[in-house]
């Protein structure tokens, strides 16, 4: 048993420190070993819990969502009455981008328990297809007085529902005051420098964009957008610099790669 104990502790320390930038490829190899073993422990203890959701956090982590999917869907089905579950299902399949199903889960989880956490996700999807059930339950959230950074999440959510639903003036107000709750709520700086962006309104959302980057200097997709407005501007040197700022700092963002590509 402390041998299984130790091993599971060495998943969760290794899973921790995997994403760090220059060991990525070395967080990954150790990822892998650590998903083996993990499997081989459900293999030989199916009837634990605790080892099944090791092993579908480590499939999530490696971006292994439909053997995630079928893992938690087994545990379902031995207990359905389990909200956490139907939660991880959830986040799960928004992963996947399935958000009609995501939204099932969440609701179906709610209905067992009403955490807070699982309220917000299901509030957020609500709020990306316009659905007014978003503010309601951000008011009912709100409500609560859970503090502060609640209440940014809340109204941040409040301000996706607007930006979505064409509504700008009341969407930035809504960014800016998840903003005062809690200045590094970074994904608030970038809606709102969207909303800006989409109505051509290029100098606020550059200064939108350049306060998240003080704010967070680590933040590759503040340097993108940054640099798109540059373009947008015609400040091509500067827009350069800041796709190339961007692309060191995540690998992944193909769009950056792409526009240096073409300023270049």
């Amino acid at each position: 048993m402390k041998q299984l104990v130790f091993i599971a502790i060495c998943y969760i320390l290794i899973m921790g420190c995997g994403n760090n930038g220059n060991q990525h490829e070395q967080g990954n190899s150790a990822d892998l070993k650590i998903l083996i073993q993990m499997k081989e422990l459900v293999e030989k203890y199916p009837d634990s819990a605790s080892f099944r959701m090791l092993y579908i956090n480590a499939l999530d982590s490696l971006q292994r969502y439909p053997e995630a999917l079928a893992q938690t869907d087994s545990m379902i089905q031995r207990d359905s009455l389990n909200n956490g579950l139907w939660f991880a299902r959830g986040q799960l399949l928004e992963s996947v981008k399935d958000t009609l199903a995501a939204i099932t889960s969440y609701e179906k989880a709610l209905a067992i328990y009403p955490s807070v956490e699982a309220q917000l996700n299901l509030a957020n999807l609500y709020a990306e297809k316009q659905n007014l059930k978003a503010l309601a339950i951000c008011q009912n959230v709100s409500r609560m007085s859970l503090g502060r950074e609640t209440d940014a999440n809340c109204d941040f959510i409040a301000g996706i529902y607007h930006a979505r639903s064409g509504n700008a003036a009341k969407a930035i107000s809504f960014f800016d005051r998840a903003i005062n709750n809690n200045y590094t709520l970074m994904e608030a700086y970038m809606e709102k420098g969207f909303v800006f962006f989409d109505q051509k309104k290029y100098p606020e959302a550059l200064q939108t964009f350049e306060t998240a980057i003080t704010v967070s200097n680590l933040y590759a997709d503040a340097y993108y957008w940054k640099a798109k407005t540059l373009e947008t501007m015609g400040k091509k040197e500067d827009a350069l610099t800041n796709y190339e700022r961007a692309l060191g700092l995540d690998k992944q963002i193909k769009e950056a790669r792409e526009a240096i590509d073409r300023l270049k």
